[in-house]
C-alpha cells in the first residue's frame, strides 16, 4: 500500500556510573535504563537549533515502506535554495535522544550500623523517485496558481519549493505529480497560503538512493530566516488515524525553550519507586506519560530534560562534541554568521557565544487538541531538569545495631510510600503493585513484607 507521509509526522544495561562529592551531591548511582524513543511506535523526532531569526530545522524519518512511496511536504517561511538544504546522519539524533531520555537510577543504601558523618540516607538525584515534471507542464502549473520557485536534488532526495495561489490548485499540482494526497489535505494548506508561506516537497530519487548504499532515508535538514519561530505539525495530522507522539530536541544560546500557545509543563520527576520497574521501565515510563497526559487534558507540551550541554552532572550519555553539535544545526558557535541562508539587511545576527542549552519537549497530539502549529519561545531560564525515577535498594549485611534497628521499622512505611508513588504516576492496581513488591524482594536478613502488612493493618 502506498502511504504519502506529511512531515512523516513533522511535523533504555548500564548506561554510565556516576559519583558525586559529597560537597555536591552525597551519592553515587548506576543509570539502568533510559526512555528513549524506541518505546513509541509511532514517533516523530525534529531537532531546531535557534538564534535570532535563524532556525535550522532536522526531520528524522521514521517512515516504513517502500521508499519510492516515500514524500513529504513542509510548509517554509520562504524560498529555500540548494545551499540552504543538506541531508544529515541518523546519528546525530540518536546522539541527542541518549542524552536527554528519560532516566531510571539506581541506589543502593549504605550500613546503617558502620559510622556515618551524616545522618541522611542516599535521596533523590539532582536534577538535574521519479523525476517530477518540467517543460509543458509549467503552463498547466500557472492555470493552478502553482509556481515551481526551486527545483534541485540533494542526496537522495529530489526536492522542488512551490508558491500557491489557493490550495485546490496545491492539491491537483501534487496530485498531478504523483503525491497521492489523503482527503483533508485541501482545507489544511490553506491558512498556510493565507500567511504566503512555501512548501518544501521532496521526494526520493530511486537511482540515487541505490547508488548511496545506505539502506534507510537520511533526515533531511533546512535552514531558513524568520522572526516567527514555529514548527508546523497540522499537516501532519492528516494521516493520523491515532495519537501522534513528537520529540523536539530544541538546541538554544540561551535557555529553556517553551511553548507559547499551548502550556509547557514538566513531566514528573525524582520519584522512588520500587524495585521491580527496574525490569518493566518502557511499561512504567509510558503509563506515566499517558497518566499524565489525560490529567492535562491532553493539551500540554512535557519538558522531559533541559540542561546546558557544555557540562551535565550527571551525564547519562557523553555530551555532543562541536563538531556533533554543528552537524546537529548548531551555527553560531564561532560566532560567524552563516553563509548557507541569504541575509537580509534587517537580519538579527547572532552574538558570538559557543554555549548550547538543550531543551527536550515531547508532545502527544491529535488534531482537536492541537489545531494550531506550535510556537516557541527562548527564554533566559538555564535551570536544569531531568525527567529522573529512582530505584533505591535496601542494605543487605546484618543489622546488629540500634541504628540498624530502626532502619529496619523505617522500611515498610518506605516500601508503602513507593507503592503509592508509582499507583499516582501510573494508575496501576496499588494491590498489584504490592504483590509485584513482594516477589521483588530478594534474600533480606528479616521479613519486611510482614512488617509492611503489620504496618498498614493487613496482617
Amino acid at each position: 500500500m502506498k502511504i504519502f507521509r506529511l512531515l512523516t509526522p513533522l511535523l533504555l544495561a548500564i548506561v554510565v556510573v556516576f559519583c558525586f562529592a559529597p560537597t555536591a551531591w552525597a551519592f553515587c548511582g548506576f543509570y539502568v535504563a533510559k526512555a528513549d524513543t524506541k518505546l513509541y511506535n509511532k514517533a516523530s523526532q525534529v531537532v531546531l537549533a535557534r538564534d535570532g531569526d535563524r532556525t535550522v530545522l532536522t526531520m528524522a524519518n521514521d517512515f516504513q515502506g517502500d521508499v519510492k512511496d516515500f514524500a513529504i511536504v513542509i510548509p517554509v517561511p520562504t524560498v529555500l535554495q540548494k545551499e540552504q538544504v543538506h541531508v544529515a546522519e541518523p546519528k546525530i539524533i540518536e546522539r541527542l535522544d541518549a542524552f536527554s531520555a528519560p532516566r531510571l537510577v539506581e541506589y543502593f543504601d549504605s550500613d546503617p550500623c558502620a559510622q556515618r558523618y551524616e545522618d541522611n540516607l542516599p535521596s533523590a538525584a539532582p536534577r538535574p523517485a521519479a523525476s517530477l515534471e518540467s517543460g509543458n507542464a509549467r503552463g498547466r502549473d500557472a492555470s493552478l496558481g502553482v509556481t515551481v520557485e526551486a527545483r534541485f536534488n540533494v542526496g537522495e532526495y529530489d526536492i522542488v519549493i512551490l508558491s500557491a495561489k489557493e490550495s485546490g490548485g496545491l492539491e491537483t499540482w501534487l496530485n498531478r505529480n504523483g503525491y497521492k494526497i489523503p482527503r483533508g489535505a485541501k482545507q489544511l494548506l490553506k491558512p498556510y497560503i493565507r500567511s504566503s508561506m512555501k512548501f518544501f516537497v521532496a521526494k526520493v530519487n530511486l537511482e540515487k538512493f541505490e547508488k548511496s548504499g545506505y539502506q534507510f532515508l537520511r533526515p533531511l535538514q533546512i535552514s531558513y530566516q524568520s522572526p516567527k519561530f514555529i514548527l508546523p505539525i497540522r499537516l501532519g495530522m492528516i494521516n493520523a488515524t491515532t495519537e501522534q507522539d513528537l520529540i523536539v530536541y530544541i538546541l538554544s544560546p540561551e535557555g529553556q525553550v517553551e511553548i507559547t500557545n499551548y502550556r509547557t509543563v514538566k513531566i514528573p520527576s525524582d520519584a522512588n519507586i520500587p524495585l521491580f520497574v527496574k525490569d518493566e521501565f518502557g511499561e512504567f515510563y509510558k503509563s506515566m506519560f499517558q497518566t499524565g497526559y489525560i490529567k492535562e487534558d491532553k493539551k500540554v507540551g512535557f519538558l522531559e530534560y533541559a540542561w546546558d550541554m557544555s557540562s551535565c552532572d550527571p551525564c547519562s550519555a557523553e555530551p555532543l562534541s562541536s563538531e556533533e553539535l554543528k552537524q546537529a544545526g548548531v551555527f553560531w558557535l564561532d560566532g560567524n554568521s552563516p553563509s548557507d541562508v541569504p541575509v537580509s539587511p534587517s537580519f538579527r545576527r547572532p552574538s558570538p557565544r559557543s554555549n548550547v542549552f538543550i531543551s527536550r519537549l515531547h508532545v502527544r497530539y491529535t488534531r482537536n487538541k492541537f489545531p494550531e502549529d506550535l510556537i516557541f519561545q527562548q527564554t533566559g531560564n538555564r535551570e536544569s531538569f531531568q525527567g529522573r525515577y529512582v530505584l533505591q535498594h535496601t542494605f543487605q549485611g546484618e543489622l546488629n545495631c540500634q541504628a540498624g534497628r530502626e532502619y529496619k521499622r523505617s522500611l515498610p512505611k518506605r516500601f508503602e510510600q513507593e507503592a503509592q508513588t508509582l499507583a499516582k504516576l501510573t494508575n496501576w492496581n496499588i494491590q498489584d503493585i504490592r504483590n509485584k513488591m513482594k516477589l521483588s524482594v530478594g534474600n533480606l536478613s528479616f521479613s519486611w513484607w510482614e512488617n509492611l502488612m503489620s504496618w498498614l493493618g493487613l496482617y
